[in-house]
């Protein structure tokens, strides 16, 4: 039975760059929001709307029937869903968690045999899109997990994306955005060599955007972060930082399924100087200061 939004209470924890516009989709979907973040004031317009605060990740999951989590690093998941004082201690049965963050397929698995063994819902569902697709509710969202929890989580991920795919069991949904992130990390550079080449040929990168990017080579990146690179914009829709983590995790799932990933072990090493040179929290397409 899927989620009714004058009958559900939902908690989101972490309100960053992505995860407020993505809360406050689900407030506007007619959803009692119950919300936490480690810097308070990053909820004010959300709790100016109507959301409800909540002093702790315990009394967020013993208030709401589903929790999502859109935090940064697998630490952080693993903190709050199977510490003491976190989801997996405090929620109810027959709850629902949903972790958004890119993190680890085989800690997906883990919260997910934990939170079964306690009777609660479990699915992994870590998205793509940025900050552009969390604002306008664009985002792609893919899930890991059981149909049946699938289903009663649907009608919240349309409330945030508009292409959402069952990938499969749990993990499932981590092991498609590590795909995703391989394809971005090659495809980033490319953008930058590209934008680069017509800049040392004496083109007008606007003009040469505006050719390829209805061409064979059009992208997303291209096309939604060519004209922050051409604008000098290095603010992040999603941090180096993070892109760096999700490409580490991408690179250890690799070799335990014994796959070599030369344009994803190049696109790292590349993004681990530029976070050395001191852009870890500049967006992704700050990669281009290794190229200017």
């Amino acid at each position: 039975m899927s989620i009714k939004p004058e009958k559900t209470k939902v908690g989101f924890i972490g309100l960053g760059v992505m995860g407020k516009s993505m809360a406050g989709h689900i407030l506007k979907a007619g959803y009692t929001l119950h919300v936490y973040t480690r810097t308070k004031n990053s909820s004010d317009d959300l709790i100016t709307q109507g959301g409800i605060w909540e002093d702790s990740i315990k009394e967020l999951s013993r208030q709401c029937d589903v929790i999502i989590t859109m935090v940064g690093f697998p630490s952080d998941v693993e903190e709050v869903y199977l510490s003491e004082n976190g989801i997996l201690a405090n929620a109810e049965k027959g709850s629902l968690i949903v972790d958004m963050t890119t993190s680890s397929p085989d800690l997906a698995l883990k919260i997910y045999e934990k939170a079964k063994s306690s009777g609660i819902e479990a699915l992994d569902a870590p998205v793509s899109g940025g900050d552009i697709g969390a604002r306008n509710a664009t985002l792609t969202i893919m899930v890991g997990g059981d149909s049946k929890s699938f289903d009663r989580a649907l009608p919240l991920f349309e409330s945030m994306g508009n292409n959402v795919v069952l990938q499969g069991g749990p993990g499932a949904g981590q092991h498609t955005k590590m795909a995703n992130q391989m394809a971005m990390a090659a495809g980033l550079i490319s953008v930058c060599e590209s934008l680069s080449y017509a800049k040392k040929a004496g083109l007008d990168p606007e003009k040469v955007l505006k050719s390829i990017g209805t061409g064979s080579a059009g992208s997303w990146s291209l096309n939604n972060l060519g004209p922050r690179i051409i604008a000098g914009n290095m603010d992040p829709g999603f941090y180096v930082k993070h892109f760096i983590k999700d490409m580490k995790i991408a690179a250890d799932s690799s070799r335990n399924l014994e796959l070599e990933t030369p344009g994803l072990d190049l696109a790292l090493s590349l993004y681990k100087k530029l976070a050395e040179m001191g852009h870890e929290n500049k967006g992704t397409q700050a990669l281009w200061k290794l190229f200017e």
